[in-house]
Parts: C-alpha cells; sequence; structure tokens
C-alpha cells in the first residue's frame, strides 16, 4: 500500500507539475501569464519551509535520534545541496526564460553577415547544448525528489502527501524554465514538453528506489527527513527567495507575502485533510 502511494503521488509531483507547468504557460500565449511565475515561486517557497519546519522535522526529532546529530545531519544537507548546485545538478533555473545577453550583440551587429553566421550557428549550439544540461540536471534532481518523498511517505502518509504537494508546488515554475530553454533548442514543442516529463518521470524512480533504500534503513529514517528538509530549505532560501528580493511596489510585496503565506496555509490544510481522513 505505501509503495502504491509513493509510486502515485511521484508520478502527481513529477510528471504533473509539467503538465501544471505547460498549461499555465499555454494560458498565457506561451509564456506564463502576467506575474505569475513570481507568485508561484512565493507559493513554493511558503509551500517547502512550512513543510520542513512544521512537519518533517518534527518528526524527526520525535524519534529516538538525538537533537545534536539531527542537528549535523541538516547542516551537512545544506552543505550537500550547496555542492550540487555549484556542480549544475540541484539549481532549478526560473530564470532559464531571460534571452542570453549575447543575443543582444547579435541583434546589434547584425549588419556584419559572417559574424552574424557565426553567432547565430553559436546561438544554436549554446541552447541545444544547454537542453541537455537542464535534462541532465532536471533528472538528478526529480530522482532526489523522490527519495524524498518516499521517506517522507515511510515515516507517515500524511507527511508523504504533504511533501509530494510540496514537491509539485515548487517545480512548476521550475519545468517553465525548463520547458522554455527546449522549445528554443528544438522546432518542436511537443517534444520538449515529452523530453521534461521524461525528467519528471524520473521522480518516480527516485521513490521506487527511496521505498526499498529507506526500509532497508528504517533506523536511519529520522536523519533521512532531516536530509529532506535540507532540500526544502536550501531550495526555499537559496533559489526561490533570492529570485523575490526585487524592488516592487507596495501592493505587489503585498501580493507577493501573501502568496507565500497561501503556501504555508496550503500545506496546513492538506495536512488537517490527510489526518482527518
Amino acid at each position: 500500500m505505501t509503495l502504491v502511494a509513493i509510486i502515485l503521488a511521484t508520478l502527481a509531483a513529477g510528471i504533473g507539475s509539467v503538465w501544471v507547468a505547460a498549461l499555465l504557460m499555454g494560458l498565457g500565449g506561451n509564456r506564463a501569464p502576467g506575474m505569475m511565475p513570481q507568485r508561484l515561486l512565493s507559493l513554493a517557497a511558503g509551500a517547502l519551509l512550512a513543510t520542513a519546519f512544521m512537519h518533517l522535522l518534527p518528526e524527526a526529532f520525535e524519534s529516538e535520534a538525538g537533537a545534536h546529530d539531527l542537528f549535523v545531519t541538516l547542516l551537512v544537507g545544506l552543505v550537500f545541496f550547496f555542492l550540487l548546485s555549484k556542480a549544475e545538478l540541484w539549481h532549478h533555473g526560473h530564470e532559464h526564460g531571460a534571452p542570453p545577453a549575447h543575443e543582444h550583440d547579435h541583434h546589434e551587429h547584425h549588419d556584419h553577415q559572417g559574424h552574424a553566421h557565426d553567432h547565430s550557428h553559436d546561438h544554436h549550439h549554446g541552447h541545444r547544448h544547454g537542453g541537455w544540461a537542464v535534462l541532465t540536471g532536471d533528472s538528478v534532481h526529480c530522482f532526489g525528489d523522490g527519495v524524498l518523498i518516499a521517506s517522507a511517505f515511510m515515516a507517515d502518509m500524511r507527511l508523504g502527501l504533504i511533501a509530494a504537494v510540496s514537491v509539485l508546488a515548487h517545480e512548476v515554475p521550475h519545468h517553465m524554465g525548463d520547458i522554455v530553454v527546449l522549445r528554443q533548442s528544438s522546432s518542436n514543442r511537443r517534444v520538449a514538453l515529452i523530453k521534461v516529463s521524461m525528467a519528471g518521470a524520473v521522480t518516480t524512480l527516485g521513490g521506487i528506489g527511496g521505498y526499498f533504500l529507506v526500509g532497508q534503513l528504517q533506523e536511519l529514517l529520522p536523519y533521512f527527513l532531516a536530509v529532506a528538509s535540507s532540500s526544502f530549505i536550501y531550495v526555499a532560501l537559496a533559489d526561490l527567495i533570492p529570485q523575490l528580493q526585487k524592488r516592487l511596489s507596495a501592493r505587489e510585496t503585498v501580493a507577493q507575502v501573501g502568496w507565500l503565506m497561501l503556501g504555508i496555509v496550503l500545506v496546513t490544510v492538506v495536512s488537517r485533510a490527510a489526518h482527518a481522513h
């Protein structure tokens, strides 16, 4: 029963988030409508922080594991995910939709045909290379998400559901950036969507692997939860929130904070609904 729940949850978080991202982009004319990316980033940050501090960490500290050891695990996890991001394997890259700086140079020198031709070739090659880099990093990240979701399910079904919802929330804006990059490197938009969906499906592989891994190492479950918390905290504080640190009007700032609080409320509502069920 737990394995079935893990498979369904990781499919929803991995592939479901890709299709939600594509739907939102379609509603905005292949771009996210209005302030939607910023709102989704705020929502995801709130959901991740709430999941880590209100659910995963309390569950870990309620075990027989020592507080000192759990804090050390949390610290090591944060450093580990920092190193992964330096290797471009955990970085979300929501800014992928922004045109590269050298694209402007191409327009400024369009009168030099030879230069323009070389630059156009380099630009296309760069997108192609970037597309594979995105898929590789995305697959690694999705596999890790699957393991984290499985760890949460192994501790408690309610906790697993909360973790899956949080992963889905933060993967939507992530996949928006991935789809933009792959559409630039491929003339076929459907192929780009399929590629990102395949990377998202790796979440399920991570979930299945995590189920058997954690099952064999049940006594280490509190430490798996601490690592899951470090992942959520790192993504929220090092990746999502810095992208929200922009000079905004008072109204936009209030909306931004409101969406962050909505992420926290969403996790709370899901938790209570799952607990009641």
